[in-house]
């Protein structure tokens, strides 16, 4: 039994008020599990982002509960939840969130000095973490030296370097080439198979579905489907013997 990450139990988050309130939530109950690269997907507006902010402890619901990591986030203040984001959450973003003056170690180093972590046990972890993705050659790099593809992996390797339990990764690939979207994603999943950290990504991008161990849709605030890989595999079979029919049926 693979280990659950993130509980999201009936959540409901209202912005707004007066004639101006939206209900961006309506009821999102899911789970995210260990071991597993999941896909939050939904067309704009459909409440996806602000599903990865309530997980990722950056907003609060306005009803309804999230566990993460086995602790909930129910009743504490901005500082608790910040704590909690901290020790047990990594962030990727579509942009990099990268700082320009900075080094790839640099870079990576700063998310563990916020976590307390003494130098010597930082530059140990950033090494590593940039090894891991592969840029164990582009320590000392400054971003404007590096591709976007790279970027995006000393984003990745930042977001992994503290170990946490969970990464979520906000359009990892929309700004990326298909070249560098296909291995940074392959990257993602691979570091997805980790049975202690578990991994949500939010995306329009249909090319990373195969990627995908589970596909989650949500529209108008609502899920509306969930699929896992054996299914998205029986789909992609079914679709191609149609495909094929339909070509002898062209030549025949």
């Amino acid at each position: 039994m693979k280990q659950t990450i993130v509980e999201v139990d009936n959540v409901v988050k209202e912005l707004g008020q007066g004639a101006g309130l939206v209900r961006a939530l309506k009821g999102v109950s899911l789970q995210v599990r260990a071991g597993e690269l999941t896909l939050l997907m939904g067309p704009s507006g459909s409440g996806k982002t602000t599903l990865l902010s309530i997980i990722g402890c950056i907003l609060s619901p306005t009803s309804g509960s999230v566990t993460l990591a086995g602790e909930g986030t129910s009743g504490l203040s901005p500082e608790q939840l910040a704590d909690l984001r901290r020790r047990h959450i990594g962030f990727v973003f579509q942009s990099y969130n990268l700082f320009p003056t900075l080094t790839a170690m640099e870079n990576v180093r700063i998310a563990l000095d916020v976590r307390g972590e003494t130098p010597g046990e930082a530059r140990r972890r950033a090494e590593e973490a940039l090894k891991e993705v592969g840029l164990g050659h582009r320590l000392h790099s400054f971003p404007r030296t590096m591709s976007g593809g790279e970027q995006q992996r000393v984003a990745v390797a930042r977001a992994i370097a503290g170990q946490p339990k969970l990464i979520l990764a906000d359009e990892p690939t929309a700004a990326l080439d298909s070249e560098n979207g296909q291995a940074v994603m392959a990257l993602i999943a691979e570091l997805a198979k980790d049975p202690n950290r578990a991994v949500l990504a939010v995306t329009h991008d249909p090319r990373i579905v195969p990627y995908a161990d589970r596909v989650i849709r949500i529209e108008d605030g609502k899920i509306v489907s969930e699929t896992s890989r054996q299914e998205l595999e029986g789909r992609v079979e079914v679709t191609e013997i149609k495909d094929r029919k339909r070509k002898r049926k062209l030549h025949a």
